[in-house]
């Protein structure tokens, strides 16, 4: 028996194919990386932060370094666009491990998977923002998903986390069943899972009034807003985010659904650019029937937690307006919103993990009473992010909706922009109600708060700094949206 014939020949593998998915590969590395470390030299469990802010700083350099022109046989594409994508998922991890150790610390729970768990989250997030395939999509969207769906979970101690869990599964499986049935749809009627090929047979073959497109077309859209939590798909939201880990509700709300919107770009300019007058206006609906949902129900709300839960909903609402419109301008819109809702929200979830401590009966509203005497600082800082979520200049949330509406207004859709003025209006009352109770109320029972840890320290300078320096010059992320679109 000739036994060469056992041994791969590596000749016929052209290895320059993998090197457009170099930054997901190191990232993954890493990841494997800090498991073997974990597990071989547990005493050095304090380091699993910093080794994972210094790893994922390496692969945010690589993705901003590299750029390959795409091949006609790629499911992945090394563009600007995925760059930036994954540019604003890696930002949220380096913040949301940043943050872990001094949450960890409150509840006294030094898990080290939880860094690698969410380090290969993020490999998914990079391969669904550089997909170009039906199939490489899905991978990213599972990839993503069930590293989550363990995090969620992770302190079994605590009741809450199981049901938030539990919830989150289900409703992530339904949500994934739907895109996956759209896709078969769409592949069956194609013959190709190639978005830029599919779309290409749809024009060319004359399938635009096709019944069986639209149902393609309709699970899509009710998977992909299930994922990024659009109304009436966000039921699992705010339960979900209230029983998680507060900082693995930071991560949730911001990176996930950056990818979500990325896809959502994907498939919505590659596959259906000649249906927009068929999703357009649904998108539009959907947006406003977000944004009054989030903004109004937040109102009510006593838990400072669920109450950003309900923000975090309205916010997407606000990001869909980019897609609303339809164009180039808009979607450069929606992706500069959410680089921006990166900064604020992770932010203001950095000051309720100080506030809170770990305990559930300290995420109340109330917690934040006269935190302006108790540290002047922090209360400066949550004074930042309020009035960036609100929509208050000179911060990022102002620059980031002022795009969103006027690529909407351009694109006819006054009375959708005008709505979201009303709310968005609707929306200072419960941001600054935040402010009020820090700097007019007296702060009730005990005062003293922990000294933030250096990395929590980190994490909020960034934060503070991001969201200022995104206001005063929106400009330039503006322009580098722009230039991450160009082909």
């Amino acid at each position: 028996m000739n036994t060469r014939l056992l041994v791969p020949n590596s000749a016929a593998f052209d290895w320059s194919t993998a090197i457009p998915a170099m930054p997901e590969l190191v990232l993954l590395t890493i990841g494997v990386v800090l498991v073997a470390l974990d597990l071989f030299v547990p005493t050095q469990r304090r380091l699993l932060p910093w080794l994972t802010v210094l790893g994922v700083s390496v692969t945010l350099l690589l993705n901003l370094g590299m750029s390959f022109p795409l091949r006609p046989d790629s499911m992945l594409a090394n563009d600007g666009y995925a760059a930036f994508f994954s540019t604003l998922c890696l930002g949220c991890v380096i913040l949301t491990a940043l943050m872990r150790e001094m949450y960890a610390e409150q509840v006294n729970s030094h898990q080290g998977e939880f860094y690698y768990l969410l380090i290969f989250a993020a490999v998914g997030m990079m391969i669904m923002a550089a997909a170009v395939d039906l199939m490489t999509i899905y991978l990213g969207l599972e990839l993503m998903a069930l590293p989550i769906y363990v995090l969620v979970g992770m302190q079994k101690q605590e009741t809450r986390t199981s049901e938030a869990a539990a919830k989150y599964f289900l409703t992530g499986v339904f949500a994934s069943a739907l895109l996956l049935f759209g896709m078969s749809l769409l592949y069956g009627l194609t013959g190709t899972s190639n978005l830029t090929a599919i779309g290409h047979y749809i024009a060319a073959h004359g399938l635009l009034s096709n019944s069986a497109l639209l149902v393609a077309l309709a699970l899509m859209l009710a998977g992909l807003c299930f994922k990024v939590a659009v109304v009436p798909f966000h039921m699992w939201t705010p339960d979900v985010y209230e029983g998680a880990p507060t900082v693995l509700t930071a991560f949730m709300s911001v990176a996930p659904k950056a990818a979500g919107f990325a896809i959502f770009g994907r498939i919505l300019f590659s596959i259906f650019p000649e249906l927009y007058g068929n999703w357009g206006p649904v998108l539009a609906f959907l947006a406003i029937l977000t944004m009054a949902i989030g903004n109004i129900v937040a109102l009510a709300q006593t838990s400072l937690k669920r109450m950003l839960a309900y923000s975090a909903i309205a916010h997407a609402g606000y990001a869909l307006l980019g897609l609303v419109a339809g164009t180039a301008n808009g979607m450069m819109a929606t992706m500069s919103y959410l680089f921006i809702y990166l900064f604020m929200n992770m932010g203001a979830f950095g000051i309720l993990i100080l506030l809170a401590r770990g305990q559930k009966s300290r995420e109340s509203i109330d917690s934040c009473k006269g935190l302006a005497g108790r540290n002047p600082l922090l209360a400066l800082c949550m004074l930042v992010f309020m009035f960036s979520l609100t929509g208050i200049p000179p911060t990022g949330g102002f620059a980031g909706k002022f795009y969103l509406f006027q690529s909407a207004l351009a694109a006819g859709y006054t009375g959708t922009v005008i709505i979201a003025v009303l709310l968005s209006a609707v929306s200072a009352f419960f941001y600054l109600r935040i402010v009020r109770l820090m700097y007019m109320s007296p702060a009730d029972g005990e005062v003293a708060l922990a000294q933030p840890a250096t990395a929590m320290v980190v994490a909020l300078v960034i934060s503070v700094a991001g969201t200022l320096l995104l206001g005063v010059a929106p400009g330039l992320l503006f322009d580098w949206a722009g230039v991450a679109l160009q082909p």
